[in-house]
């Protein structure tokens, strides 16, 4: 295997679990909404249901495991976790990118361990649709989900992070095109996601009129992937450009009222620097489907899958009790 997509998938894991690159000014927006209090639930905390159904699968939680890696040892350990987690719990789970495994197929198992591990988990495979635009084709797609055992495919739309990242793929051109080439000839969903920087109204609606099933509108205000590659970089043109537009990128309200009040009945999934159950809660009720979790279930999928399982257990406790006391 070359040094550079391997070392690259270990880089951004020590990277995000070791260095501050979290945005600090540009926040998600979750602060400036706050719930009304009822005083009077007349219920119990047993009363409370958090099951819900996204893409025709029943699931015991609006909470999608988001996409982060996958690949080297230390990538397959964390999707192992991950996917004995979402399997205990019934929760979705999103892979990381599995370009690496186009290149390098020796890498798969590092992917496979999810399915294999999470027999009745909703899976998402994970390809970067810019690389439409350097060799990858419709087949590969197919190959993503077939090898790994998904139930549907995420495109990530990483614009900024190309452009700040050493070895970057920035040709960006006819994208659209080749999305809904792709979305009306295979018979699995196509989702479409950014990396934090978020997908505005205007997007959202292209990509619907393309074919794509559900969108992960992924805004501003958590982890900050133009930080995490300005840590990488050695060119200090390109460290600096990562610094400058460390903070870049709609936040995550903002982009997910955008989405839903354009597009009332698109499955919408909310992430982008949501951390906690409140933050759940309130992205739910600013029109979210589902809510996605990366960096909070990150270290402890270094651990274990017990330690996951206790980080969603907690994020669980948070939503049921916002509920509860609404």
């Amino acid at each position: 295997m070359t040094p550079d997509i391997s070392q690259r998938k270990l880089d951004h894991i020590a990277i995000s679990l070791g260095q501050d690159v979290q945005m600090r000014h540009n926040r998600t927006g979750f602060a400036a909404y706050r719930f009304e209090h009822e005083a009077l639930p007349e219920l119990s905390p047993g009363d409370v249901r958090l099951e819900t159904t996204f893409l025709g699968r029943k699931l015991a939680a609006p909470v999608l495991i988001s996409s982060m890696t996958g690949g080297p040892t230390r990538g397959e350990i964390i999707n192992t976790n991950l996917a004995l987690a979402a399997q205990k719990l019934n929760l979705a789970l999103a892979l990381g990118s599995q370009r690496i495994t186009i290149e390098h197929p020796e890498t798969l198992a590092s992917f496979q361990a999810a399915r294999a591990h999470a027999p009745d988990a909703l899976i998402f495979a994970n390809l970067g649709a810019v690389q439409f635009n350097y060799g990858l084709e419709q087949k590969h797609a197919v190959e993503a989900v077939q090898s790994s055992g998904a139930d549907g495919l995420f495109l990530h739309l990483n614009a900024l992070q190309e452009m700040v990242q050493p070895e970057g793929e920035t040709d960006f051109r006819g994208l659209l095109t080749k999305i809904a080439a792709l979305t009306a000839s295979v018979e699995f969903p196509v989702l479409v996601k950014e990396v934090g920087c978020g997908i505005s109204a205007h997007t959202a609606v292209r990509l619907v009129q393309a074919g794509v099933k559900a969108i992960d509108i992924s805004g501003a205000g958590g982890t900050s992937w133009a930080k995490i590659e300005a840590a990488r970089a050695s060119d200090p043109a390109q460290r600096t450009l990562g610094e400058v537009f460390g903070e870049w990128g709609i936040p995550t309200t903002e982009a997910l009222v955008q989405c839903r009040n354009a597009l009332p009945s698109l499955p919408l999934i909310a992430s982008g620097g949501i951390r906690t159950g409140l933050d759940a809660a309130k992205a739910l009720a600013l029109g979210a489907d589902m809510v996605g979790f990366a960096m909070p279930l990150m270290g402890p999928a270094t651990r274990s899958a017990e330690d996951v399982e206790r980080a969603l257990h907690q994020i669980l406790l948070e939503l049921r009790t916002a509920m509860f006391l609404l």
